[in-house]
């Protein structure tokens, strides 16, 4: 299959609205190659288009070397709303806006050379906080990758008589199926986004012959791929196509905008999300080592920033405020990720009062409620990741391990393992608390949250 997720745009730095599709789509590639999936992780970036006409004509006015050294991608958006701004109130700029668009489409070798240097500066800032994520991708194959077979795409759907002109431009009635008209070329002979879709699905069609093919995007965009997925149906594409639509995230006072000014860079939260957690660290454990702190503190934030997106259903809105996104008790990452460094804490203790006792294979005395409930919570872990996966719901599993954690504490508070009766029940009750250990582990890996042995 290929997941087709995270996809931002060339010279604008990412910022949270960017996490929804990076993490949700980041989860479903984990747990699909768990279930045995071939997966195809590819990042489809923004870099084609009219705003590159924008940035052009603008970084050759504007453009400060020195900002341009340190921070690249804040500069090119810098660069590009100022051009934007100026091309509104100067129709001579804007004309000129438009010559650099055509002379970069003709393969002009100035424009070329500046619209890849774009292209290098952005994916070096993209690749350092995907790090961050701990997201990787097979592919990262853009807009401009298919640019050339856009024509072609056109010329076949006139050719099967799906296509036709209307007030110059070229497009698709769909009012049979209830969706508006799909335009495939514009009047003055550009292509748009369905049009590019289109030869993307036939390429990946004819490269991989997938089972399906994922779209991981925010919910606006459900009428663009109702109109895509029936055209591509139309045109004989036989592949399953899903589009996995989530619910925008805001802020309290309203949605993002760029013009105010309120726009939360996605490195800004990761950097607040690392400062609180080292700051309790920092408090709790003050022994630590210093590097050590630091890792746990990327841990503990990034997972704190993941699970508080993933354990939303993915169709409701989040409203984003730094507290929610940062919370280290109640249903959080931090919560589960605690839970599992206590029990390997408990191991621990077990190996050095009881040396040479291996659990692994000790029979599973299930005699007490709480330890049945705690071995049946268990066994549900292949059921719910199947269940995520099926409903491309990565909250589905999030719940699952939170009820597992409760279903331990109670386990934990119940009874006890190392002051067992008897030793035959102590090693029962280690194994069973090493297997919760497994699947708090497997399960928040395949949300992509890491599980440190040492809280």
């Amino acid at each position: 299959m290929v997941v087709d997720y995270s996809s931002p745009n060339v010279a604008k730095p990412m910022h949270i609205g960017h996490i929804r599709s990076t993490i949700i789509g980041n989860a479903i590639d984990r747990m699909y190659r768990a279930l045995g999936y071939r997966v195809i992780a590819d990042n489809h970036l923004g870099d084609w288009g009219t705003q590159f006409g924008i940035i052009i004509k603008g970084f050759r006015a504007f453009a400060d070397q020195a900002k341009l050294a340190t921070e690249p991608v804040e500069e090119l958006e810098r660069v590009y709303v100022r051009s934007y701004e100026q091309s509104k109130a100067d129709p001579a700029w804007l004309d000129g806006c438009r010559q650099e668009l055509v002379k970069l489409q003709q393969g002009d070798p100035e424009n070329l050379a500046l619209w890849k240097r774009f292209i290098d500066l952005s994916m070096a800032e993209f690749n350092r906080i995907y790090k961050r994520l701990d997201v990787a991708f097979d592919r990262f194959h853009g807009e401009s990758h298919y640019n050339d077979m856009l024509p072609g795409v056109v010329k076949q759907l006139e050719a099967t008589g799906l296509a036709k002109e209307s007030d110059g431009a070229t497009v698709v009635f769909l009012e049979d199926e209830g969706l508006p008209v799909c335009i495939v070329r514009k009047k003055d002979g550009g292509f748009n986004y369905a049009t590019s879709d289109l030869a993307t699905v036939q390429s990946r069609v004819a490269e991989f012959s997938p089972e399906r093919i994922v779209y991981v995007t925010d919910e606006r965009q459900q009428d663009h791929f109702k109109q895509f997925f029936t055209i591509s149906r139309k045109l004989g594409v036989a592949t399953r196509l899903d589009h996995v639509w989530f619910g925008l995230m805001r802020l309290p006072e309203g949605t993002f905008s760029t013009r105010q000014g309120n726009v939360i860079k996605l490195e800004a939260l990761l950097d607040e999300a690392e400062s609180r957690a080292r700051a309790i660290i920092q408090a709790s454990s003050p022994e630590m080592p210093e590097a050590e702190q630091r890792e746990l503190a990327k841990a503990i934030g990034i997972g704190a920033v993941k699970y508080a997106d993933l354990s939303h259903d993915p169709r409701t809105m989040i409203v984003f405020t730094w507290d929610r996104a940062l919370a280290l008790d109640g249903n959080s990452g931090p919560y589960l990720q605690y839970a599992h460094a206590r029990i390997c804490s408990l191991l621990d203790k077990h190996a050095a009062q009881f040396p040479g006792e291996d659990f692994a294979a000790a029979e599973l005395l299930l005699a007490d409620p709480a330890e049945r409930q705690l071995a049946l919570q268990i066994l549900q872990f292949p059921v719910a990741v199947v269940r995520a996966a099926e409903a491309y719901k990565p909250s589905i599993l999030a719940e699952y391990l939170f009820d597992l954690s409760q279903a331990y504490s109670s386990f934990y508070q119940r009874l006890s393992v190392l002051k067992a009766e008897t030793p035959a029940q102590r090693l029962s009750r280690a194994r069973l608390c090493a297997l919760v250990a497994v699947v708090l582990r497997e399960g928040l890996g395949l949300l992509g949250i890491r599980t440190p042995r040492r809280i």
